[in-house]
């Protein structure tokens, strides 16, 4: 068995995982943004504490990241406190157990490829889905890392010139058009212009506060309004589906995140919108959009896999 660690800029979540895929024993905890010396002790001590109750052959992290193709850095993370830090190198110095580091897309996806949604594809496309976009490749069992370790920023690639400023400095990217983040902009603007539609969702939003999932919960509930602001992100997702198909013909796009909760409120847009946009369309077969199915577990499970693959030399 193996350890896999899925640690982002709210928390550490960590598994025990068999070479089936099951996780045999999990734990989480918050993660230490702070220091990059604090989120060390803070694997060292979780893996010490599984490795305590399990025999296992390896550590496998799944970090929101840059990580470098040598598995080993993380040249830079947007929530957490890494800045070209050796940080596969510094634990190994501190577990007796061989440890690597991958990008956080990059597990779920291997993850998603071995056991979930994208069994037996060939070219395999996660989309993550949460406040922003993650992504990554997987082609004919190998995750396709680029040449610095980058690939899979799909949701900074320009969809709008001149669009909706961006965090990473450009503008018009595609997450600022599907995300958690889109969704919940374009619903505080529609209560924010008063909406007449929008009686159900200001109520909720005044009770509660705005959040994806409310408008997600609404929107399944039938609320017109939410249920057409989902509808959209699904299109703006499924004409990005498309500008990736020309580039990279996969034979299945896996759809994950927390956006994912909306299902076919979701998807069936995107769908729509895929064929609707794709190039060569009726002449070429179209891809599977999926809906992902390992949830919140497909960052412990791929970091894992991986990590026992590579200690086994595969």
């Amino acid at each position: 068995m193996s350890i896999g660690i899925d640690i982002g800029g709210t928390k550490l979540a960590a598994g025990v995982v068999d070479p089936a895929g099951r996780i045999v024993e999990r734990v989480e905890r918050l993660s230490p943004v702070e220091s990059a010396r604090d989120a060390e002790e803070a694997i060292v001590e979780v893996v010490e504490g599984l490795g305590s109750r399990h025999a296992v052959g390896a550590v496998g992290l799944g970090a929101a990241g840059w990580v470098d193709t040598d598995r080993t850095t993380i040249r830079f993370s947007p929530h957490l406190a890494w800045r070209d830090e050796p940080l596969a190198l510094r634990l190994r110095e501190r577990l007796p157990l061989p440890v690597s580091v991958d990008n956080d897309a990059n597990a779920a996806a291997w993850a998603e490829y071995v056991y979930g949604a994208g069994r037996r594809s060939h070219v395999m496309v996660l989309i993550a889905l949460g406040t922003g976009i993650g992504g990554a490749l997987v082609i004919d069992g190998r995750v396709f890392r680029g040449a610095w370790g980058l690939a899979g920023e799909w949701g900074h690639a320009t969809v709008v010139p001149q669009g909706r400023p961006c965090a990473c400095g450009n503008r018009g990217c595609w997450e600022q058009y599907v995300s958690g983040d889109a969704l919940v902009r374009e619903a505080g603007r529609m209560i924010e212009i008063g909406e007449p539609k929008a009686t159900a969702l200001c109520r909720a939003a005044a009770a509660e506060g705005l959040s994806g999932p409310l408008v997600t919960r609404l929107a399944s509930q039938g609320d017109r309004v939410s249920g057409g602001l989902i509808a959209e992100v699904g299109s703006w997702l499924g004409q990005g589906l498309a500008n990736l198909a020309a580039g990279l013909d996969p034979d299945v796009f896996v759809i994950g995140g927390g956006v994912c909760e909306a299902g076919n409120l979701l998807l069936e847009p995107a769908r729509t919108a895929f064929a609707a946009n794709l190039t060569g369309r009726g002449f070429r077969p179209l891809a599977a959009i999926r809906r992902a199915e390992l949830g919140n577990d497909a960052g412990i499970v791929g970091a894992a896999d991986l990590a026992r693959r590579l200690a086994a030399g595969a």
